[in-house]
């Protein structure tokens, strides 16, 4: 065991191997919230993905729902996420052994610095957001194996240890590395000021050390070159083409994120929200065995290396400064370098510990590697039943429950992105299931590229509509240029085409809309409850279709997205029976909808109000 510990690379390997083995028997089965659906379907159609374009994601993505590894396609790109998480445990073993080493103190024994860069690994890899990345597919597991790399490579260039002599060659593979990551997620410039203020304390600011980084901007710019593939692609018209990134505008527009940046440094009280929020679940994240033993290795590292203990807590704060400023629901992936920096200071603790424990029991020292490793075992244990997606159905289920409440050729207009709209985009181009559905996201349309989707998708559509949407995107063209414009004129004209849309398609089509969309859109037509829609009628008092039972299997664990799906369903039905108790006094109907909402819902609010209606 101890001569397998003082080889890194076999403990790496090892240690990614555990990882993907609790990753594998938790990973989704297929589809899940918010980007999952847009993102399986930009990797297995090679589309473009919204802001940045992730365009590295997107080939790899490609290359992985190709592999014979699964049933789906779906399956295969989450398997690809655990994969990659797995990949970038094993990468951070070697960078926190190095900076274990890096940290001044003398190890008790040649393979302590490895087992607790094994642990510390591990706590990490099983702390709830990292272990939450490795489960369905999103552009984060890709980021975290590129940082992992990034981080190993500046190590080993800029602080080799006794015996090492990296060289020139392994500063350009760390340039380029960084490159690459650009093309994945744009956070990775959060590394900057830790990498920067470490390389100049290590170099100093002398002709040489800029001479590097100029020929190291070489390297950077072949991986970043990368990014060429968003206007290449766009250029062949794929199915999902965000952003129609063109022309340079377009493209800068893209890959600078600018339809988010009005969620970024908004206010102080997004700033206080946020940190509330990290500081509250940090504990948590790491079942307080991982925070405690970092708060130990903190102080280690600041005693040991107090320039390498700069860099590592550049790190931390800069990546917390960042997302709290992002008023976001999702703000759990942006904290990742924050955990990744726990996790190190964690093993930093951990070989501290061992440092203390085999002085006061030199006896039990070689049972002191096993001990260590078993710490790891309290956040797999306290999150596993948290973690664990092997169960969940919930969005393939609404979806193909929306779909079966919608008849052929229906059109639809819905802002639930998170819960089935974007799924939609798997179910409809990659699983060619129900083409004839007209998906329309409401929010989306405010934006011109989405139109031009549209229109590339079901012409017809905006054929019909030609002067309307015209007059929006006259509007609109200013607002995306920073051009003065009237509010309420782009509103007016918003509204405008979102009626016409819906004016024109009712002639030869049905038209629905989720629960959400707004009375304004709707004016003189009566919403007709079928399913999880409302039908649009031109009249009043008609009988609304009968739908299939629902598909539905139950995932009991709690959450915002959980939580409301299950409302979703409640709410369906409870729309559906005060239409049949206020328009027919039908007791009977109304009473079974009130049952069937209880099944998702219990004692909502609603569900109440109904009941007591009932009751009179």
């Amino acid at each position: 065991m101890n001569r397998l510990l003082e080889r890194p690379g076999s403990a790496a390997l090892l240690t990614g191997v555990a990882a993907f083995a609790v990753y594998r028997i938790t990973v989704a089965p297929g589809v899940g919230f918010i980007d999952s659906g847009e993102l399986s379907t930009v990797a297995c159609t090679l589309g473009v993905a919204h802001p940045t374009g992730y365009p590295f994601y997107t080939l790899l993505g490609w290359l992985f729902s190709r592999l014979p590894l699964a049933h789906a396609e779906i399956a295969r790109l989450n398997l690809m996420a655990a994969l990659f998480c797995s990949a970038a445990a094993a990468i951070l073993v070697l960078v926190f052994r190095r900076v274990i080493l890096l940290s001044g103190k003398r190890p008790p024994g040649p393979s302590f610095p490895t087992v607790s860069a094994c642990a510390g690994t591990l706590i990490l890899a099983f702390s709830s957001t990292y272990w939450s990345q490795a489960l369905e597919v999103e552009v984060y597991p890709l980021h975290l194996l590129l940082v992992s790399l990034v981080l190993l490579q500046f190590l080993r260039s800029g602080f080799p240890l006794p015996g090492e002599a990296p060289g020139e060659r392994s500063w350009l593979l760390f340039a380029y590395t960084v490159g690459l990551a650009f093309t994945n997620h744009m956070t990775t410039v959060l590394l900057a000021p830790a990498l920067l203020y470490m390389y100049f304390a290590r170099y100093g600011g002398s002709r040489g050390s800029w001479r590097r980084l100029m020929r190291l901007s070489i390297p950077f710019l072949a991986g970043l070159s990368l990014y060429l593939y968003v206007p290449l692609r766009a250029s062949r018209a794929p199915v999902l083409n965000w952003g129609y990134a063109l022309t340079p505008e377009r493209f800068l527009w893209h890959v600078s994120g600018k339809q988010y940046q009005v969620w970024m440094f908004s206010s102080m009280d997004v700033v206080g929200r946020q940190l509330s929020y990290f500081m509250r679940d940090l504990p948590g994240e790491f079942a307080y065995v991982g925070l405690l033993l970092s708060i130990a290795g903190s102080l280690a590292l600041w005693r040991g290396n107090r320039r390498l203990a700069i860099g590592v807590a550049l790190l931390f704060f800069v990546c917390i400064a960042y997302a709290a400023n992002y008023d976001i629901h999702d703000i759990d992936s942006y904290f990742l370098l924050a955990y990744i920096c726990v996790g190190m200071a964690a093993a930093v603790g951990l070989s501290a510990a061992a440092r203390a424990a085999s002085r006061w029991f030199p006896r039990r020292k070689n049972l002191l590697p096993l001990v260590l490793l078993s710490s790891c075992i309290i956040p797999l244990v306290a999150h596993f039943r948290d973690a664990d997606e092997s169960g969940d159905h919930l969005v393939e289920d609404y979806t193909m429950n929306m779909f079966s409440s919608l008849r052929p050729d229906a059109v639809v207009i819905s802002y639930q992105w998170d819960y089935w709209v974007s799924a939609s985009y798997y179910y409809q181009i990659v699983g060619q299931f129900r083409p004839d559905v007209t998906v329309i996201d409401k929010e989306l349309l405010r934006r011109s590229w989405y139109l031009k989707e549209l229109e590339h998708r079901r012409p017809w559509l905006i054929a019909a509509s030609r002067p309307e949407v015209n007059a929006f995107l006259a509007q609109v063209d200013l607002f995306e240029h920073a051009l003065p414009y009237d509010p309420a004129q782009i509103e007016a004209r918003y509204v405008g085409m979102i009626e016409s849309f819906i004016r024109h398609s009712m002639s030869t089509r049905p038209v629905y809309v989720t629960g959400e969309i707004e009375p304004g859109f709707t004016r003189g037509l009566a919403r007709l409850p079928e399913g999880l829609a409302f039908r649009l009628s031109a009249g009043g008092g008609e009988i609304p279709s009968p739908v299939p039972p629902f598909t539905y299997r139950p995932f009991s664990r709690p959450g915002r997205l959980e939580d409301m799906i299950r409302r979703l369903y409640a709410d369906a039905c409870l729309s559906r029976g005060e239409y049949f108790l206020s328009n027919f006094h039908d007791v009977q109907e109304a009473r079974k909808c009130l049952e069937n909402a209880n099944l998702y819902a219990p004692a909502s609010l609603r569900g109440r109000r109904l009941a007591a209606l009932l009751q009179h």
